[in-house]
């Protein structure tokens, strides 16, 4: 069974930083092509940033290119959101997922993050 497990949101400033970290436990976690998603009140779910299994391979929302990086330690089973700049609207539930071989996708419970004005 594939469990992920979020951690590291929380309450920051405008300016400030963040970073969180998604743990995955069951399967090969070298195997995962990793996200990070988001959901704002009202509004839908959105891919914010993606790596592919070996890490060699990010891709970014425009909303936030520059300010935020993903990145992965095969070693841990840890996946990772440095979150920098952050704005307001960044205010989200940010959720982790794994996907096994373009078919089967995995998610987490998801951890709160609040930027203040």
């Amino acid at each position: 069974q594939v469990q992920l497990v979020e951690s590291g949101g929380g309450l920051a400033q405008t300016g400030g930083s963040l970073r969180l970290s998604c743990v995955v436990s069951g399967g090969t976690f070298s195997s995962y092509a990793l996200a990070w998603f988001r959901q704002a009140p009202g509004r839908g779910r959105e891919r914010v940033a993606s790596i592919n299994p070996s890490g060699s391979t990010t891709f970014y929302g425009d909303f936030v290119k520059g300010r935020f990086t993903c990145s992965r330690d095969n070693a841990k089973n840890t996946y990772y959101l440095q979150m920098n700049s952050l704005k307001p609207d960044d205010t989200a539930i940010y959720y982790c997922k794994a996907n096994y071989l373009g078919r089967y996708d995995y998610w987490g419970q998801g951890t709160q993050v609040t930027v203040s004005s």
